[in-house]
């Protein structure tokens, strides 16, 4: 049976399916991931015992099928894991749709002029993200595989959690000027696209940010009460 009083950022670590779910609901499991599953819902006027069902098929659909537990890997090994699978896939997404949400924008700004207020919100998470991990690649995350955060690094991660509270914040921008990506009839294949990219730079932005607050952070930064952290 599920914990309703787990946090939904242990429950997406425990079960990475579980993030679907969240994603489904609006429910941001990465900046305010240590709200429980029955909290969570709540705030979102879910039903608790809907969410946890739709929470329990996803694991036992899942259930038997290899899954990868990033907690278990060393730091260097995490690290470069975000840097591949992340990092990499965010620099070469973003400058495709920061040119999408323009052109869309521009075409058909005055037919909706949500879209102008969207390309806005893509501007500024494109020039946030780049900058964002620029600065992770060439300064913290050097500092954390060498195991001596020191003071510079412990303000970076401050820095990082702030910087991750922001592009959730954008993200919500993002979902409203795009009405939950829903898509009219007259869409063109451009619109078409932007959408359709924007929705898996969600997704793959909250697993990105999940795993820096949760997975890796924890190692330096601990949860209090928790043992000490292990920096190999």
């Amino acid at each position: 049976m599920l914990d309703q009083q787990q946090t939904i950022a242990h429950l997406v670590l425990d079960h990475s399916e579980c993030a679907e779910v969240f994603q489904r609901h609006r429910i941001d499991f990465c900046c305010r991931g240590d709200a429980t599953v029955q909290a969570a819902a709540q705030a979102k006027g879910i039903e608790v015992e809907a969410l946890v069902n739709e929470l329990s098929v996803a694991i036992a659909e899942r259930r038997g099928q290899a899954q990868d537990d990033p907690r278990q890997l060393p730091t260097p090994q995490l690290i470069a894991y975000i840097v591949s699978r992340h990092h990499q896939y965010l620099r070469k997404t973003l400058p495709v749709v920061q040119r999408l949400a323009l052109k869309v924008s521009r075409v058909h700004g005055e037919r909706n002029p949500k879209l102008r207020a969207l390309d806005a919100a893509v501007a500024t998470l494109t020039q946030t993200l780049s900058a964002h991990i620029d600065e992770e690649e060439r300064v913290l995350f050097p500092c954390l595989i060498a195991g001596e955060p020191g003071p510079e690094a412990s303000a970076l991660l401050a820095s990082m959690l702030d910087e991750h509270r922001g592009v959730a914040d954008l993200l919500e921008q993002i979902r409203a000027g795009s009405d939950d990506f829903a898509l009219p009839e007259w869409a063109c294949n451009s619109y078409r696209t932007l959408f359709s990219e924007l929705e898996q730079l969600e997704r793959d932005t909250f697993a990105h940010v999940h795993l820096e607050n949760h997975a890796l952070l924890p190692r330096f930064v601990p949860e209090p009460g928790s043992p000490a952290p292990d920096l190999s």
